[in-house]
Parts: C-alpha cells; sequence; structure tokens
C-alpha cells in the first residue's frame, strides 16, 4: 500500500536548514493498523504530510497503492489524494455553519459525484459512525467526540484505500477517545488500511503494528529508551 525508501526533506529559512525526515523508510501493508509515535520535532507531521502528498520531499522514492508518486505534478497528486486517501485532523476541521451532511458532501462536491450517489454515500458513511439521526445538526450542536466522528465519516465518504489520522483522539476526553478508538479498529477491521500518528501510548498499543520515529527516521529503540536518546541529546546541545 505503502512503500517508502530513502525520503528526505529539508525545510530552509534564510541560512537555516531543519532536516525534517533523513534517509526515511517505511513499508505499509494492505489492511495494516499502524500507529506512529515519537516525541516532538521527530518528523512525524512531515511523514504524514507526505504521506498524505501535500508535501514534496527531496530525496528517494514513494510508491503508494503501487504507483511511484515521487514526481508527480500538482494536479495528479491532488487526483489522487482525493481518490485513495482519507485524512482525520486533531481538530476535526468541520465547517461551523454546515450541518452534518453538508459538511460530509463537501469533499464528495469536489470528485463530482452526481446528488444521489452522494447522498448514499453520506448515509453509509454516518451510519457506520453511528451519526445517521444527526444529518442537520450543526457541529456547534455535538460533542467533541461526535464532531470527530463527523470528521471520520467525511473521510469515509469517499471510500479511500486508506486513512491518515493526525491526533484523531488529541482533543477528547478517555472516555470518547476509546470510542473514536474503537470506531478506527472496527473501520480496519473492514479491509481499510489506517496510519495513525499518536502521543497516547494506550491507543498506539491498540494499533496492529507500532512504529516510532526520533531524528526524522523510523527507530528500533523502545519508548523508554527514545526519551532517554532525546534527554542525553538536549543535555549534550546545552553543555
Amino acid at each position: 500500500m505503502l512503500q517508502m525508501k530513502g525520503i528526505s526533506k529539508v525545510y530552509r529559512a534564510d541560512v537555516v536548514q531543519t532536516s525534517a525526515l533523513r534517509d526515511f523508510n517505511l513499508t505499509v501493508d494492505e489492511g495494516e493498523f499502524v500507529a506512529v509515535t515519537g516525541p516532538s520535532g521527530s518528523g512525524k507531521t512531515t511523514f504524514l504530510n507526505i504521506a498524505g502528498l501535500l508535501e514534496a520531499f527531496d530525496a528517494g522514492s514513494y510508491l503508494l497503492d503501487g504507483q511511484d508518486v515521487s514526481r508527480l505534478g500538482d494536479d495528479a497528486r491532488s487526483r489522487i489524494r482525493n481518490e485513495k486517501i482519507g485524512f482525520i485532523f486533531q481538530g476535526f476541521n468541520l465547517i461551523a455553519d454546515l450541518n452534518v451532511f453538508d459538511n460530509v458532501d463537501v469533499p464528495l462536491r469536489y470528485r463530482g459525484f452526481r446528488a444521489a450517489e452522494r447522498a448514499q454515500r453520506i448515509q453509509r458513511a454516518l451510519e457506520l459512525v453511528g451519526l445517521a439521526s444527526r444529518g442537520k445538526h450543526l457541529p456547534s450542536q455535538l460533542s467533541g467526540g461526535q464532531q470527530q466522528r463527523v470528521a471520520i465519516a467525511r473521510a469515509l465518504a469517499g471510500e479511500p484505500r486508506f486513512l491518515l489520522a493526525d491526533e484523531p483522539t488529541g482533543n477528547l476526553d478517555s472516555v470518547m477517545a476509546r470510542q473514536v478508538m474503537e470506531l478506527l479498529e472496527e473501520i480496519n477491521g473492514r479491509g481499510t488500511t489506517i496510519i495513525m500518528v499518536t502521543h497516547d501510548p494506550e491507543l498506539a498499543r491498540r494499533a496492529r503494528r507500532n512504529v516510532h520515529m526520533l531524528d526524522g527516521q523510523v527507530t528500533d529503540f523502545t519508548e523508554f529508551e527514545a526519551a532517554i536518546r532525546v534527554r542525553e541529546t538536549r543535555a549534550a546541545a546545552g553543555a
């Protein structure tokens, strides 16, 4: 489903260069549920943006669903992103003055589906997340967990090959976080590949595989060992 080899990404600001990813390698098979963990600044968000074709990279190769997307133009990247990838964000990113139905409808309109097909897709997605009766509600009339379920429905309505979730439970309390995680597990059980960035070790353990990042690379360190290395690196830099 996803294969990255030797990916490098450098951010440049005037004379300052920051290596976000360095010789990054990762393979995710179809149907997997992978949790990506690591300290702040380890490159998790950059990886997710590149995986979702939101950012270009400087070196390496990236195969997505068997297609080399390394040198595609903006239009081709947008088309693949809209057809194959679903995004779930920490902040929900719902449009406040649109009701639940219309929020889920927005990306489908961009893809040019007819109204009848859009309505069917929206209904199926809302039923899956348990919000079929809330289609006319505004986001402000929903709890945080329900808003995240709407965001998940919006991603699922396009029937993506895989979901990219960026801290999907970061703004939720523990009860709602578990409910959202159970929903993601159910979606994965239906065959959708999921890559989830999270700081929550409990949620990470519930994924089928954990990938830990440090200094822009995948590491074999445990969370505890990685935390020690970060502290040592910071201590050395301050010496």
